[in-house]
């Protein structure tokens, strides 16, 4: 089989040395092996990086066999630069890994076996996180939990390091949308799939470009992008909250008529305004968010731009 590995790039000239060595060793391996072809490649994509990056693509491409680049026009995001590689690299199979050479190299062997046993998708998982900050490997266990809560169909503790068929890569190229969270959209394809699990590892070099940021609006891509629980919540506040003042305008009539404490003042008129106000500010926000990813979806504009290929 024709094996492509598909490899993110943004500002990682510190590491792309030593991904494209490791890989290449792999390749070589796998080919020796007769697990792959000696066509199979590696394909480096550069998501708009400001630094040399591209220039390094550039020069590991014309030196190395096996080696290709696609530059992008703008930094488009992790997500959308990894479709890039999927619909544009040919190949039997296609694996994507991140270049920081946090997700180990060797399991793509497994993956390979696994392709040969007929399976489509074959995803990566982590067996531990210890490599991660505390407040990462918490927020991202909760991240999978509130999104199994939701009804959404994901993998625990898999990124985006998998391997798919070709005709897994062909059924992606029918899901349109413009935002994108690859982990929830890959287990929709509903080919035979399977797992390998792997120890994470730190960091080779330079630093993660997945700040806090990013990784809250991935979270929030995963959560509006395939549930509306959220909108049911929200109207499931409201209704609470209509009846919590039906019961609070009983309560200030029976006061007013049937005792003697009714006391003026500012607490029956004040809290319950800025409850409400901050109720409906919150269902605004909710919707807001859906608004905005509405927006986005119906201007249809290109995920991506390339550049150039090598």
């Amino acid at each position: 089989m024709k094996l492509g590995i598909i490899v993110p790039c943004y500002n990682e000239q510190e590491v792309l040395p030593e991904t494209a060595e490791r890989l290449l060793a792999l390749r070589q391996l796998l080919i020796k092996r007769g697990a792959i072809e000696d066509t199979s490649r590696i394909c480096f994509v550069d998501d708009g990086s400001k630094d040399g990056t591209w220039n390094l693509i550039e020069e590991l491409a014309n030196r190395k066999d096996g080696i290709s680049g696609i530059k992008l026009s703008k930094n488009r995001g992790h997500q959308n630069a990894l479709m890039a590689g999927l619909f544009t690299m040919d190949g039997d199979a296609l694996v994507s890994i991140d270049a920081d050479l946090q997700d180990d190299i060797n399991v793509i062997e497994k993956m390979v076996a696994e392709f040969h046993n007929g399976v489509d998708i074959v995803y990566g998982v982590r067996k531990r996180r210890e490599t991660d900050s505390f407040f990462k490997r918490i927020s991202a266990e909760l991240f999978y939990k509130f999104l199994s809560l939701l009804g959404a169909e994901s993998i625990n503790n898999h990124a985006d390091y998998r391997l798919m068929s070709r005709r897994a890569i062909e059924s992606l190229k029918g899901f349109k949308e413009v935002n994108l969270y690859l982990r929830g959209i890959i287990p929709l394809l509903g080919f035979r799939s399977s797992v390998v699990h792997y120890d994470r590892l730190e960091r080779f070099a330079g630093t993660s470009k997945y700040p806090l940021k990013k990784m809250i609006a991935l979270a929030l891509d995963g959560v509006t992008s395939f549930s509306v629980s959220p909108l049911r919540f929200i109207m499931f506040i409201g209704f609470t909250v209509f009846l919590g003042t039906v019961f609070v305008m009983i309560w200030i009539v029976w006061t007013r008529f049937f005792s003697d404490r009714a006391v003026p003042g500012w607490a029956s008129t004040v809290l319950p305004m800025f409850f409400l106000g901050g109720v409906q500010i919150l269902c605004i926000g909710v919707i807001g968010e859906y608004l905005g990813k509405i927006y986005g979806e119906v201007k249809g504009r290109p995920r991506y731009i390339i550049e150039k290929v090598i």
